[in-house]
């Protein structure tokens, strides 16, 4: 019987797709691995800051500007943040491939998974997600989340550095947390040397970071939000910001670790819940930053854009909108939403 030459070119390309489909997870573990045992040089580049909370001013910095405007240089390499089209498409395949059971089942003889920590994660999810993959109980969720002596975790929540993790099936929470220590060590401690504390504190930058991280639409917004920030905190005005009143509301409710709502919608009798997170009702910063930031959100906290603005939103269609006064503020929200107060 004679093969039709189109069958075998599909047989063929069928194979040589699935081999190579195969293969995304294998080559996405060896980076991985490479990313976790690399070594810190002996001198990093530091994170910029453009903001001086003493004085109240931002003077914006040409180094972070090249960062956000997505220009090559020295200090988009040295912190290891450019993004590349091809490099997202190849992790999320990557990932997919690995997510499916019969890979699973192979995989399970090298003893090797993927966790995925996306920025915007409270730390609950954090854990969440590794106990997912690892297959781990409460109390190995309890231990991961629960900082070891000796620990380089600076704090309880946001310092859980985003990014693709590969483990050994068998890890226990204690060597997990040692990893992700390690990587925050390497995407932040290491580029946040004594004269960047000195004008920002790492817990002041990791708190301001986290409420642009949930508050903003995306890059091209986060460091005006930033600018809004400090604006706020430079005038001694209540913050207000909703991302803050969803931490205090699942802090609140007994069922959101059974419900997994992390993030409930804020509504207006939140405003009144009385909880140390809540911006509207406190001055300042909240007590903690209420999730993982990601470097680009850490830099736009130390960097912020020199705005006038002290009020924002974004409409439905997620397009951002800033003004100086609650006057024309309330005067936006009317013409996106027919109302306003």
């Amino acid at each position: 019987m004679k093969i039709a030459p189109t069958y075998v070119f599909i047989v063929i390309s069928a194979v040589f797709v699935g081999g190579a489909l195969f293969s995304f997870p294998l080559l996405l573990n060896l980076q991985i691995e490479r990313l976790q045992n690399r070594t810190l040089p002996t001198v990093t580049e530091q994170f910029p800051v453009s903001v001086d909370p003493k004085n109240k001013v931002i003077v914006e910095n040409a180094q972070a500007n090249a960062f956000f405007e997505n220009t090559e240089s020295p200090f988009q390499a040295a912190v290891g943040n450019t993004q590349r089209i091809l490099g997202i498409i190849f992790e999320w395949i990557a990932l997919s491939v690995a997510e499916v059971p019969w890979y699973q089942t192979l995989a399970a003889a090298e003893g090797s998974r993927f966790v995925s920590v996306t920025p915007g994660m409270r730390k609950e999810q954090v854990a969440n997600a590794f106990a997912k993959t690892l297959v781990w109980n409460n109390g190995q969720k309890k231990a991961f989340l629960t900082a070891s002596n000796g620990s380089q975790l600076p704090l309880p929540e946001g310092s859980f550095a985003p990014g693709i993790y590969s483990l050994a099936f068998d890890i226990t929470p204690e060597a997990a947390q040692t990893l992700v220590n390690e990587r925050f060590m390497q995407d932040v401690l290491s580029h946040y040397g004594p004269e960047t504390e000195q004008i920002v504190p790492l817990e002041q930058a990791l708190t301001i970071a986290s409420l642009i991280e949930r508050e903003a639409g995306g890059r091209d917004d986060m460091r005006i939000i930033s600018g809004i920030i400090w604006n706020r905190l430079f005038i001694g005005m209540n913050l207000q910001i909703d991302a803050t009143l969803q931490y205090a509301k699942a802090n609140a409710k007994t069922n959101t670790a059974a419900t997994g709502a992390w993030w409930p919608k804020a509504l207006p009798a939140d405003i009144y819940r009385k909880s140390p997170y809540n911006t509207y009702l406190n001055p300042g910063l909240p007590p903690t930053p209420i999730a993982n930031p990601s470097v680009t959100t850490i830099v736009a906290a130390l960097n912020p854009k020199n705005t006038t603005c002290l009020f924002y939103f974004h409409d439905a269609a997620r397009q951002f909108h800033c003004t100086d006064t609650y006057k024309e503020h309330v005067a936006l929200l009317k013409k996106y939403y027919g109302r306003g107060k």
